[in-house]
């Protein structure tokens, strides 16, 4: 049985998707982008900035499933330049204990979507 987790303290979705969805007692997030929910509007320009406004989103997806970033098992990160990874790494690092951190891959790609620099999805797990 899957439930859908909706809210409107992260970017509502642009298609065809859910922002995250519970496949029993795991939590599949889709790939968040620097949009600010309340505006409407990118974050952009300072790719720390940029990435605190993902996280921000990731972490209201989390709170509305009832989870925190201690629940979160894989995280994906998606750059648009891998010269970005230290910065990335920086904000992403403040939202996990070093010792139970989740496993992860960071991979750069050609575009993302609305031509953002950074994106992120994760999985948790109740």
């Amino acid at each position: 049985m899957k439930k859908i987790i909706s809210t409107p303290n992260a970017p509502a979705p642009i298609g065809p998707y859910n922002q995250a969805v519970f496949a029993g007692d795991t939590l599949y997030i889709s790939g968040q982008i620097p949009l600010d929910p309340k505006t409407g509007e990118l974050v952009s320009g300072d790719i720390a900035e940029e990435t605190k406004m993902v996280m921000q989103n990731l972490e209201a997806i989390l709170t509305e499933a009832g989870l925190t970033f201690e629940h979160v098992v894989k995280s994906s990160i998606f750059l648009s330049d891998m010269n970005s990874f230290a910065a990335v790494n920086a904000v992403y690092a403040t939202a996990f204990d070093e010792q139970t951190a989740p496993a992860r891959e960071t991979v750069e790609v050609a575009n993302l979507p609305k031509f953002v620099n950074v994106e992120i999805s994760m999985i948790a797990v109740k």
